[in-house]
């Protein structure tokens, strides 16, 4: 596996952002778990997404929560209001249609066509009330409703909305990360105040190439490989100062700087006359292998 391929691919960043499923978060963690570069760029993508968001938060309108509760609330009231306009106003089916001294059969006015208007007209008028009385109330209830279920897609554009704004703003934090990087390693190869130090293949590696960049005034010391041997499984470059013939760690190149892929700060180094690497155990060993000696330079 190319590991700064995987790096520049984006899954770091799609991790960090929780858009993958569980199968790729898993295959994510793994490689994190065996190469210290991807771990290490996981955490900084991560912290630097978190850093970039908190720089940007958008906060909603502090009253929208506010309108759409009072909305609500009027809504409950109505209701309640129309419901007992309902109880004050229904009129008891055995209410008086005519007056105590007329029989249903008696005509009031003359004719029967009287008598049907007269005992017809009571009975109508309490259904119509009623059937408008429940129509406000069901329209009431459905205004209500729409209302809650505005509140409710009201909240959850909110949340998309902030969940976007994120993920746009981790994204450029990654950008604007990788770009201040870059503008960095240009500093440092343009910088007269380091000076560069050839690391040439052993009879092991003939082939081997790389180079140091050492500031003797900071004591910063950055790496460049040119040509390596990619190492076994397990292994990894280590690169070691030689300050009058004793050799002082300078730290694990990556996976990614070992292919060419990018330049690497390592350890400060007070004071060296030499610069070489070696195979080892991964995460390093106290003193070199010299047998797996595979470059060296002189200052």
């Amino acid at each position: 596996m190319n590991i700064q391929e995987y790096i520049e691919s984006g899954i770091l960043e799609e991790y960090a952002l929780g858009v993958l499923n569980e199968v790729e978060r898993a295959e994510v963690e793994r490689i994190a778990r065996e190469h210290p570069e991807v771990h290490r760029e996981l955490q900084q993508v991560i912290s630097g997404l978190d850093a970039y968001a908190e720089a940007h938060a958008v906060t909603p309108p502090a009253d929208m929560r506010e309108r759409v509760l009072q909305g609500w609330q009027q809504a409950i009231r109505n209701t309640a209001e129309q419901e007992k306009l309902i109880q004050t106003a229904d009129v008891p089916a055995s209410a008086p249609l005519m007056t105590a001294s007329a029989s249903p059969t008696t005509p009031i006015s003359g004719s029967d066509g009287a008598v049907v208007r007269q005992l017809s007209a009571p009975q109508e008028a309490p259904s119509r009330l009623k059937w408008l009385i429940a129509a406000s109330v069901a329209l009431l209830l459905l205004s209500g409703l729409g209302n809650y279920l505005l509140y409710s897609r009201l909240q959850e554009t909110e949340a998309n909305l902030e969940v976007a704004q994120t993920a746009q703003s981790r994204y450029a934090a990654t950008q604007q990360a990788a770009l201040n990087e870059r503008d960095q390693q240009l500093a440092v190869l343009r910088s007269a105040d380091f000076r560069p130090v050839e690391l040439k293949g052993t009879p092991k590696a003939p082939e081997a190439l790389a180079r140091v960049y050492y500031n003797a005034k900071t004591n910063a010391v950055y790496v460049d490989v040119r040509n390596l041997p990619a190492p076994p499984a397990g292994k990894q470059y280590q690169l070691w100062a030689l300050d009058n013939g004793k050799p002082v760690d300078a730290g694990m190149l990556a996976s990614a700087t070992a292919a060419g892929d990018s330049i690497q700060q390592m350890k400060d180094i007070a004071s060296a006359q030499a610069f070489a690497m070696t195979v080892e155990d991964a995460g390093g060993v106290p003193s070199p292998t010299m047998s797996t000696l595979t470059v060296i330079g002189n200052l």
